[in-house]
């Protein structure tokens, strides 16, 4: 079998725990941080990994085989 070529934008956003779940950060954490829009509540929250969707780890995985 060939080899696979990675997906760069998944090898940077996604990682795989020794169990084969797929860590991923949450969304929302880039700008407009202070004052007007987000809660420190809901900025800590954002802080935290979370893993991704069943729905979506076996796209996921064959995105980045190698990692």
């Amino acid at each position: 079998m060939p080899k696979l070529k990675t997906h760069s934008a998944s090898k940077k956003r996604f990682s795989l725990t020794k169990n084969g779940k797929v860590k991923r950060a949450h969304a929302f954490k880039s700008h407009l941080l202070n004052g007007h829009g987000k809660t420190t509540k809901r900025k800590r929250g954002l802080r935290k990994g979370a893993y991704a969707d069943s729905t979506n780890a076996a796209t996921v995985k064959r995105m980045i085989p190698y990692k």
